[in-house]
């Protein structure tokens, strides 16, 4: 069974998915930029964890038990 593994995650990644090019991702909560009124999100690249799924049903939220503290560091 397909489960994401979100001690892997990278701090501040809120959501895992595969893109339509079949790609996985870490991705944050967007971010704004003040005065040029924009916003953005990181993404990171990610393991698939073997999703075999369609890649438009794939997005993940990170549970709300699992902390920062749990998860791997950045570099």
């Amino acid at each position: 069974m397909f489960e994401v593994d979100w001690r892997q995650a990278p701090k501040g990644a809120r959501w895992w998915a595969i893109n339509e090019d079949g790609q996985a991702h870490w991705f944050t909560p967007p971010k704004t930029v003040p005065f040029i009124h924009i916003w953005y999100a990181d993404m990171d690249p990610a393991p698939d964890f073997g999703y075999q799924g369609d890649w438009k049903e794939s997005l993940r939220e990170c549970p709300a038990r699992l902390t920062p503290a749990k998860r791997k560091p950045t570099l």
